[in-house]
């Protein structure tokens, strides 16, 4: 079983009256770049090579420059979407394999891989801080928005990310408001502001490493007890692993327990599709 990387979006735009405590949760993380450690728990991604299923698309944003979508498209007619959302390095190929393996193994789906960076990429951790701490919060939700109203009114979304994108994964499922389904978090920060998570309309796997010092036992027990606040069902996946576990690419990865946390996100979000 492959290792996966998923993220759900749906057609309709959540309530932006909380953009301040998403700026925050985001913000949170990024500051992580700033903490010892942090950057050396993610290895400098291997060289993939450019052969995929899908194509680049770009995608019309109110009020600004097109993003792009990496995009993978059913052959046959389906209101099942699946968002994947990039780690710090950005929509790099160890991405866009990512969103292969999903649209593979789900079937019955059209895959959306956002750019978050507007074509930014990272090889190096000093530059992938770079990036995460300067993405930009109101281009990022429209971009989602954007990719959100490419959707027809009946679509089911379902969204998967890791670390930098395992938050906006989470994020994305509030943007996506009644059309989200299922969202996947690996090892990142969740929103806190429980009112806010009262407005999501799915539930929630959250997966970390037990040797993570920053996405750890603490973040995934406050997270645990804002979902049930809300009234929000999450269930919760802790590895004898390190922080970027899931990653093929990089020497922290542990295939077992990356294909069980794999395998889990991937009967989670078949269930609710």
């Amino acid at each position: 079983m492959a290792s996966f990387l998923t993220l759900l979006i749906a057609g309709c735009g959540a309530p932006t009256n909380k953009e301040s405590e998403e700026k925050s949760s985001t913000e949170e993380f990024a500051d992580l770049g700033e903490e010892e450690g942090f950057a050396e728990k993610h290895d400098e991604p291997k060289e993939i090579e450019d052969n995929f299923e899908g194509n680049m698309i770009s995608i019309a944003v109110e009020g600004g420059d097109s993003a792009n979508v990496y995009h993978l498209k059913n052959q046959s007619e389906t209101n099942k979407y699946l968002f994947v959302i990039h780690e710090w390095w950005g929509l790099n190929n160890h991405i866009k394999r990512e969103a292969d393996k999903w649209f593979t193994e789900l079937g019955n789906v059209n895959v959306m891989a956002l750019d978050l960076y507007d074509g930014e990429m990272a090889t190096t951790r000093e530059k992938a801080t770079e990036l995460m701490q300067g993405a930009d919060e109101e281009r990022i939700q429209k971009i989602i928005d954007a990719a959100l109203a490419q959707l027809p009114s009946n679509a089911k979304v379902a969204t998967v990310g890791w670390c930098f994108g395992g938050g906006w994964s989470l994020r994305t499922a509030l943007r996506a408001g009644n059309k989200t389904a299922a969202c996947v978090m690996y090892y990142g920060m969740p929103v806190k502001d429980v009112e806010r998570l009262k407005t999501l309309n799915s539930d929630v796997l959250f997966i970390y490493g037990t040797q993570d010092e920053w996405i750890n036992e603490e973040v995934a027990n406050n997270f645990e007890e804002n979902m049930k606040a809300a009234n929000k069902e999450v269930k919760i996946m802790a590895f004898d692993a390190d922080h970027a576990f899931a990653n093929p690419t990089g020497e922290h990865y542990l295939e077992d327990a990356a294909m069980e946390a794999n395998q889990a996100a991937l009967e989670f979000i078949k269930k609710r599709m």
